[in-house]
Parts: C-alpha cells; sequence; structure tokens
C-alpha cells in the first residue's frame, strides 16, 4: 500500500483569494465524494447528490447518470488539494460507494489526516461485511449507515430489493468491528413511520448516534412529496423521554434539534431552522424549494464539483486542472467565490 503524506498544506496561489473556500472550511462544510452514481438500492427518495437516482435511471431509459471520467488517482489528487486547501470533512457517497470499483482504492490510500480532519463513509450497509477486510485498512473516522426501514417489508417497499433487513443490521456490526465508530441515519417518511420508535430503540440499545431527517425536495422526488413526515410528531416523543437537548444552527446546512438520551446523541434535521444562503441564492428560480442551501460542495465521478444539489448548470469542471494541485485549487476557489458572491 503506498504511503500516506504526512502533510496536506499547500503553497499559497499569488493573486487568488481563498476567503469563501475557506470561510466554508470554517463552517465545518462537507466535501462530499460521490465514487458512483450506481447503487444495489432503488430508494425512491434518492437524489444521488445530483445525478440521476438509481430508480429514475431504471424507470427511463433516457435519464443516464453522467459519463464516469474520473479514476482513483484523479479522485485522490482532488481530496488531497482541496483537504491542503482547508477542506476538513471528507464524506464518501455515491449511489453505493462500496460497489465503485475505486473505493479500496480511494479509501486505502487517502492522506493521513490533520487532527481536526476527518473521513466518513455513507452507506447501506448492505456490502459492509464481505469488505470489512479491507475497510480496516484505512483511516476512516466513522461509517455512517442509512436505516431507514426495520423490517424486511418496509425495505423491499422503500429499497425495492429482494434481501431482508438482517443483511443490513450484520452491516452495522460489520462496520462496527471494522472503523469503530457508527452512526445512522433514518428519513422520515409515511412508508417507516410506523417504525420509528422501533429503529430508536434499536440505535439506543446498540448505543449508536441516529440522525433523524426530513425529506429535502428535489425534481425527482416530487412526484412522492406527500410521503414526507413532518419532524414535529418525533420531537415529542423524544422530549417525552429526555429534557437534555438544545438547537444547533452555526455552521452551514439546515440546523438541527439534539437530544441525548442515556448519553447517546439523537439528532433531527428540522427543515425550519435556517439554513446558509449566500449571493448566488439571492436571484436562484430555486431558492423557494431549497432548504439547505450552501453546506456541501460534491464532488462527482464525472470529473465535476457542484455547490449546489438543485443546481447543477452550477457545476464545475475539474478535469483540466488534475495535474497541479495549485490549479485546482485555485480554480474551486475562484468557484465558490463567484457563488457566494452570485456572480457565476
Amino acid at each position: 500500500m503506498p504511503q500516506r503524506p504526512s502533510s496536506l498544506s499547500l503553497a499559497p496561489t499569488p493573486g487568488v483569494d481563498f476567503t469563501a473556500l475557506r470561510n466554508f472550511a470554517a463552517l465545518r462544510g462537507q466535501l462530499r465524494v460521490s465514487l458512483t452514481p450506481h447503487c444495489n438500492f432503488q430508494c425512491w427518495f434518492c437524489h444521488n447528490e445530483g445525478d440521476v437516482p438509481p430508480p429514475e435511471a431504471k424507470r427511463n431509459a433516457h435519464q443516464r447518470p453522467r459519463d464516469r471520467h474520473f479514476d482513483a488517482d484523479d479522485y485522490l489528487r482532488t481530496i488531497r488539494a482541496l483537504m491542503g486547501s482547508g477542506l476538513k470533512r471528507v464524506h464518501f457517497t455515491g449511489g453505493e460507494p462500496l460497489t465503485s470499483r475505486w473505493a479500496r482504492p480511494v479509501l486505502t490510500q487517502l492522506p493521513t489526516p490533520e487532527p481536526d480532519s476527518s473521513y466518513t463513509l455513507i452507506t447501506n450497509g448492505f456490502l459492509v461485511r464481505r469488505n470489512q477486510a479491507w475497510l480496516a485498512q484505512t483511516p476512516l473516522d466513522k461509517v455512517k449507515v442509512s436505516l431507514h426501514y426495520f423490517s424486511d417489508e418496509t425495505l423491499r417497499e422503500i429499497a425495492r430489493v429482494r434481501h431482508g433487513i438482517d443483511v443490513v443490521l450484520d452491516g452495522i456490526e460489520a462496520a462496527r468491528e471494522a472503523v469503530g465508530r457508527v452512526e445512522l441515519n433514518t428519513l422520515l417518511q409515511r412508508q417507516n413511520e410506523h417504525e420509528i420508535t422501533a429503529i430508536l430503540d434499536y440505535a439506543l440499545e446498540q448505543r449508536l448516534p441516529l440522525q433523524l431527517i426530513e425529506l429535502v425536495d428535489t425534481d425527482y422526488n416530487l412526484s412522492n412529496s406527500s410521503s414526507a413526515v413532518p419532524a414535529d410528531g418525533v420531537i415529542r416523543y423524544l422530549r417525552s423521554l429526555t429534557s437534555d437537548e438544545h438547537t444547533e444552527i452555526a455552521g452551514v446546512g439546515q440546523g438541527r434539534r439534539v437530544f441525548r438520551i442515556d448519553g447517546i446523541e439523537i439528532d433531527v434535521i428540522h427543515s425550519n431552522l435556517g439554513r446558509h444562503h449566500v449571493g448566488q441564492c439571492g436571484t436562484c428560480p430555486l431558492r423557494t424549494r431549497c432548504v439547505e442551501g450552501f453546506w456541501a460542495l460534491r464532488v462527482d465521478h464525472g470529473g465535476g464539483l457542484q455547490p449546489c444539489l438543485l443546481r447543477d448548470d452550477l457545476r464545475k469542471d475539474l478535469r483540466e486542472h488534475l495535474d497541479d494541485p495549485n490549479s485546482l485549487t485555485a480554480a474551486v476557489a475562484h468557484h465558490i467565490a463567484a457563488f457566494t458572491e452570485g456572480t457565476l
């Protein structure tokens, strides 16, 4: 295995204003690296980090994900450069990232993180057990498992798969064995409303932090928006279990209500707690539908960087800058500055 570089810092590039990018990093903005648009699940609500979601691609032959242009080395160059420019929180997503041929070479060759940096794998859990051995050799700090179901029937209804929930639960245990720190996230929806308390009980019994999330509308799930469940009911239930509650609205993204029950953190992503809008959002025709604001930079398998989930027209092609990390970070810094100033 190649030796990881011990330092990520890049030499400053003269004449480039990194203020917007570094402010975003200081607010704990995420770098979300999508290793593939493909997934072994077909969840109806999937936004696929701004690419065509798997169920839409399966339903409509004219809707295909972007062509793949990045390989493992391209991902690693981009990650090193952007972490060197100040980004601290890197999340690996898909589709399902463990279906990607680049998952192992990327995750096992990540640069050694700084003390305040972190690497998180977001997965549906199904493939963790078979990849457990090499996952244990990565510098991942955390595995975040999407647990939107707690029975075979609900899993099949939401994810449209044939296997049962035991495979997902075993994947959670495999992730704990390989990485140690595991968190769960659950999207609140009509299909799983009857299982939310069971998921919560499981999280508390297993001593796993849990995040309960309100649905974010995208073009691909608008036809099912009636399935969205507000968080008010689950908040009332959590308040019946504990008085240890506080609200966090600092930084980027949606605000969250944080509950602590027997030392376990349960947080609720609540759309009415504010968001981080920037200059480009001021005239955005999609702002009325946007409940997140600017909270993540998404790098995709096509070689693009996208600062907004709903606006793929604001995507930046990084491929011409890959041979020079200073050129790459300068291009990203310029793009983010223009985005925050509203001049893209």
